[in-house]
């Protein structure tokens, strides 16, 4: 079904009360939230509304997931809805519901850059539901204080792309923000173009950044550093509390967390394009999409963001540039690590015991991936050579520009006695010399594994999806979207809801990018 501004007025309901209903559902300033930590750390104020909003897409899945009750999730076509989720309340915001702009800092491309903030998201509140309790988020609300003289404003465009890549992160199992809506409005923003604006709905346990920590240490504002630290530990890692340094075992935790998440965005050739350290997640998520992109033909030094003129977040750079943001957090926290130590010799102990916490970032992450590097490949049993096995595979990808998503879901093809069974995996090579010696190493492999072929291709196929937001797909939904037409939107959530599985009715989605795909960039205004 696709939406407008017409059929969103006539389907329009008793907007009071869809207004008391979502503002129940949704507080701000709960005791042990974000909200509650006070003036230092946020500034309340209103979203700037958005004339005749309209609802372009909702996941009905996170809608379920936060308690909406049947009336409420019944609203997704009425103007109150999209009114709501657009910052346009019908009437005046609480005093005591008044949403939330975030201050924080950080380092952009490795650079120092000073005090940003949520140029252009607004926290409405927090949800609870059946245990979760989740942070709600406008993006592209309007101007905030952090704005930095750009227009607060998100555009269609990269609002679709967020929506979408966040839920499809969501269901290939890699920790993410989630997202519940987008509404449209067809105020013109400038881009490199004029567009028209979106908000999308953003979710969330929390969007706390390294750049929050990295804000406080910069400014010597340690009593806040600590308030911001205990609230972490508190919330979300209160095991922390019982190690002899609360403040380094936080550290640790995201460590570790961020080591699996990069194996994850490795695992599925996933770019994020802009790992900066105030799009860096507290708690290892996926966050800030904007210039991301998965892989089509393989190459080991893809970037994704057009304005990445250096190369610095390129797919082979990504762990390393997140163990170097990892420092830039171990630094903001070190005022705070060794509070049990005797101050004499405190500084030197605390940075070497800072510095042993980070070594396990290396620890992590190369186990991690290896792990899922023989998922990938089908290997039930652990071999000193299935590292080498692996980087050769992607040493031939990159020489010929293999697709990535295509070349690990067909791989689950092959037999380890019928090499007649390799051509769908064969075509992706232009080389196909290179990939038969390839393969006659894994079949060697395979020789000490214990699964038949059949049990191994249903193992593969529970690693390897099928089906990833390609960047064509999601242009094409754009597309569509920009005519008012946003049937394709909702078909590619469908889609992504289930990468793993095959969907014979969904098949085209699942080939290789067409040749005007090569054409397509993303930028930071993506």
């Amino acid at each position: 079904m696709s939406f407008s501004p017409s059929n969103a007025v006539r389907a329009a309901r008793d907007d009071t009360l869809s207004v008391d209903a979502l503002t129940r559902a949704i507080r701000i300033g709960e005791p042990g939230s974000f909200a509650a930590l006070g003036p230092a750390f946020l500034t309340r104020l209103p979203a700037t509304p958005v004339p005749d909003p309209y609802l372009v897409a909702i996941s009905r899945e996170m809608a379920q997931s936060l308690g909406f009750d049947a009336e409420l999730a019944a609203l997704d076509e009425s103007a109150a809805f999209a009114a709501y989720f657009a910052g346009n309340p019908t009437r005046d915001w609480p005093a005591d519901a008044l949403p939330y702009a975030a201050v924080y800092s950080g380092h952009q491309f490795g650079v120092w850059a000073g005090q940003l903030g949520d140029g252009r998201a607004l926290t409405l509140g927090e949800s609870t539901h059946g245990g979760a309790r989740v942070e709600i988020q406008l993006k592209g609300a309007g101007r905030t204080p952090y704005s930095r003289m750009g227009d607060g404003r998100a555009v269609l465009r990269s609002s679709i792309r967020e929506f979408l890549c966040s839920e499809a992160m969501h269901h290939l199992g890699i920790p993410t923000t989630r997202a519940l809506a987008i509404v449209g409005s067809d105020l013109p923003v400038r881009r490199e173009s004029i567009e028209t604006a979106a908000i999308v709905t953003r979710v969330a346990p929390s969007f706390v950044r390294f750049g929050h920590f990295e804000h406080f240490y910069s400014n010597d504002r340690i009593d806040d550093l600590r308030a911001l630290a205990d609230h972490v530990i508190d919330r979300f890692y209160p095991q922390c509390r019982e190690a002899d340094d609360p403040y380094l075992a936080l550290l640790d935790e995201c460590v570790r967390n961020t080591a699996d998440l990069m194996a994850e965005w490795q695992g599925v050739g996933f770019c994020h394009g802009v790992m900066n350290t105030d799009n860096m997640s507290i708690l290892g998520l996926t966050i800030d999409y904007g210039p991301f992109g998965f892989i089509d033909g393989f190459n080991a030094h893809h970037v994704c963001n057009h304005s990445d003129t250096q190369g610095r977040y390129s797919y082979s750079r990504q762990p390393q540039v997140a163990y170097w943001n990892l420092f830039c957090l171990a630094q903001a926290l070190v005022p705070l690590f060794g509070d049990n130590l005797p101050e004499e010799g405190r500084s030197e102990r605390v940075v070497k015991e800072a510095q042993k916490v980070m070594e396990h970032y290396k620890a992590r992450f190369s186990p991690a991936l290896e792990a899922k590097m023989r998922a990938k490949l089908g290997l039930d049993i652990a071999r000193e050579e299935d590292v080498a096995l692996a980087n050769s595979l992607f040493e031939v990808m990159h020489a010929n520009r293999a697709d990535f998503t295509l070349t690990f879901r067909h791989l689950a093809k092959i037999s380890r006695a019928d090499a007649s069974r390799d051509a769908p995996v064969r075509d992706l090579f232009l080389d196909r010399a290179a990939f038969d010696g390839w393969v006659a190493q894994y079949r060697a492999r395979l020789a000490h594994e214990t699964r038949d072929d059949a049990a191994r291709a249903e193992a593969m196929n529970r690693v390897n999806p099928k089906y990833v937001l390609r960047n064509h797909l999601a242009e094409q939904a754009i597309r569509q979207a920009s005519e008012k037409d946003f049937s394709q939107v909702a078909r590619l959530l469908d889609v992504l809801r289930h990468p793993y599985d095959e969907q014979p009715h969904y098949e085209a989605y699942a080939g290789l990018p067409p040749d005007w795909a090569g054409d397509l960039e993303v930028s930071c205004s993506s």
